[in-house]
């Protein structure tokens, strides 16, 4: 099954859409994130992407309560990320209810520490974040390179994770179209499942996702401005 997810990013306690991810750049706010999240659950969303944006940029998670609220009174699976920096940080939330944890600077900077999650939880509820940055691999929310390429480093994970995050920061908050050749590139490199995330704005960049073999999407600023109805995107991933 093809996913359609939808992002909530959370900032300041609001769900918020970012232009590539500067802090500086905010597309929208919304100042109710529970209820935005349960707005996806009623159209009919598979799972919800949170992310806690304070935690990505700043290294710190302040928008935990939030999270745990979603978690509580959302019925559909939560995948979260941002500022997952630590394994009892990832430990703690997949205990309270998370169905997936999504890491990236941990994950990159030492793939092995993995290994006690995926004992504990198994492969399925662990999802690596690859963010690629002209074609670099870039961690600590963004602001850090690393002297990778995604398609060179995907297989470090596959012993630890059945789902990898690639997000085109390039593409991120620009509602342009996706990056089609890295796409291609990184599902092809090896054989996890791969969410995409970065640019999706439109049933056509969706259809391209899912022919170049990619598991799913990730839409956020598209959905939220109103350039991509949800119920198309759905219609698509079910292949009506």
């Amino acid at each position: 099954m093809f996913l359609t997810i939808p992002a909530v990013d959370l900032k300041d306690g609001k769900c918020v859409q970012l232009r590539q991810g500067l802090e500086t750049e905010v597309l929208l706010e919304l100042k109710d994130p529970l209820g935005v999240a349960k707005r996806w659950e009623r159209v009919g969303a598979p799972r919800l992407h949170v992310v806690d944006l304070d935690g990505a940029i700043k290294g710190m998670r302040v928008n935990e309560a939030i999270l745990m609220d979603i978690v509580n009174e959302v019925g559909i699976p939560v995948q979260f990320g941002g500022g997952v920096r630590r394994i009892e940080d990832a430990r703690k939330l997949l205990d309270f209810g998370v169905e997936k944890i999504i890491v990236g600077t941990m994950a990159l900077e030492n793939p092995v520490v993995l290994r006690g999650l995926v004992e504990k939880y198994g492969k399925d509820r662990v999802i690596v974040a690859l963010d690629s940055r002209g074609g670099e691999v870039v961690v600590k929310g963004w602001k850090a390179g690393t002297g990778v390429v995604a398609k060179e480093v995907i297989r470090n994970f596959e012993s630890y994770a059945r789902e990898v995050l690639f997000t085109n920061v390039d593409m991120e908050g620009l509602m342009k179209g996706v990056n089609e050749v890295a796409i291609e590139e990184v599902v092809k490199a090896s054989s996890l499942d791969v969410i995409v995330s970065g640019g999706v704005s439109s049933v056509e960049d969706i259809k391209k996702v899912r022919s170049l073999g990619a598991k799913g999407v990730v839409i956020g600023s598209a959905l939220y401005t109103g350039k991509l109805d949800y119920k198309e995107a759905l219609k698509v991933a079910r292949g009506t």
